[in-house]
């Protein structure tokens, strides 16, 4: 089944069960009959002594048609409606005064320009979770709060990070939390599997090296690039390696300042058109290197196209100090 989605003040799309699709009227030269119960050639008897004429009434006519092409999901827009009001844990007060709109699956359906299929994807991408029936966002230093229990206990009870078992977690750390929530964290910071009968999790270390980094620089506007390295590493969990490829996409290094600093930039809070985009992140940088913008704009990529095409179309490349670099096409206000 098909469905066509979108508010009153957006574009028209076209969702099947896991594609979406931008709608376009195309213009024909060949007018289009509507003819109730009509047969084609094949359809009739090939006997040509019986061929009869037959009277067909036209019901309507069209010199158009819709043109369907593949286009990204609008998911843009999800994140923003589940933080209108992000779970802060059980004991809340925000939580026990209804104050905002919460979601059910039929809602975002609803709402979100994508189909069914990469709207439950982008849910586990953004690790929302279902609580009472609803989508939820984990706001985020309850999230923090959570990891730090499940590192803590990771640390003490020295299990390796690639076997821990879930039924020991949730035993140990049930009186603090719900166990829904322990193990909504597990399985949004690690891999679950299956070893003789019992349930563990493998975690994965680029996300809590990357949601730690997120906790220091979300309070200071620019870091001095050494000095977060070397708090960076310490505040890991033992035997996790720190790295700055696991910050795509979510910090920004600034080698031009003396001494280089790092500071916050989240792709999902850069705007979801791609003019806007280049525009946004021209605005932050002039210059940027292909490495330093590809993390920006990869989301951006239509099917089969490459972020290089992006480039060539909304910037202009030249050479700085031997490296190429591109800045905006027009003017930045």
């Amino acid at each position: 089944s098909l469905v066509i989605r979108g508010e009153k003040d957006e574009q028209a799309v076209l969702c099947s069960k896991d594609k979406t699709y931008d709608m376009k009227i195309a213009d024909t030269s060949n007018m289009l009959l509507f003819i109730p119960g009509c047969k084609t050639p094949e359809e009739l008897n090939a006997d040509q002594a019986s061929c009869n004429i037959i009277h067909s009434q036209i019901a309507g006519f069209s010199n158009s048609y819709w043109e369907l092409r593949r286009c990204r999901p609008k998911l843009k827009k999800l994140r923003k409606l589940l933080m209108e009001d992000p779970y802060e844990g059980p004991d809340s007060q925000k939580d026990q005064t209804l104050t905002f709109s919460k979601y059910t699956t039929e809602d975002l359906l609803s709402l979100i320009q994508a189909s069914e299929e990469e709207i439950l994807h982008q849910l586990q991408v953004i690790n929302a979770c279902k609580i009472e029936g609803y989508w939820r966002i984990l706001e985020f230093d309850y999230e923090m709060k959570l990891l730090n229990h499940v590192t803590q206990l990771i640390d003490s009870e020295s299990w390796s990070l690639s076997k821990v078992p879930l039924r020991t977690c949730l035993e140990e750390l049930g009186s603090l939390e719900p166990t829904e929530m322990i193990e909504h964290i597990l399985l949004s910071y690690g891999r679950k599997y299956i070893d003789d009968g019992e349930v563990y999790f493998e975690m994965h270390e680029d996300k809590i090296c990357r949601a730690i980094a997120q906790m220091l620089l979300q309070n200071a506007v620019k870091f001095n690039l050494s000095e977060f390295q070397e708090v960076w590493q310490q505040s890991v969990p033992e035997g996790m390696t720190t790295r700055l490829d696991q910050l795509k996409g979510l910090a920004l290094v600034d080698k031009s300042s003396r001494p280089e600093t790092i500071f916050l930039l989240k792709v999902e809070d850069l705007p979801e058109d791609n003019q806007e985009r280049f525009n946004s992140l021209f605005s932050i940088r002039e210059k940027w290197t292909e490495v330093d913008i590809t993390p920006y704009i990869q989301d951006l990529c239509a099917e089969k196209q490459t972020v290089g095409a992006l480039l060539t179309k909304y910037a202009r490349s030249s050479m700085q100090n031997g490296v190429k670099v591109y800045n905006s096409r027009r003017p930045i206000s």
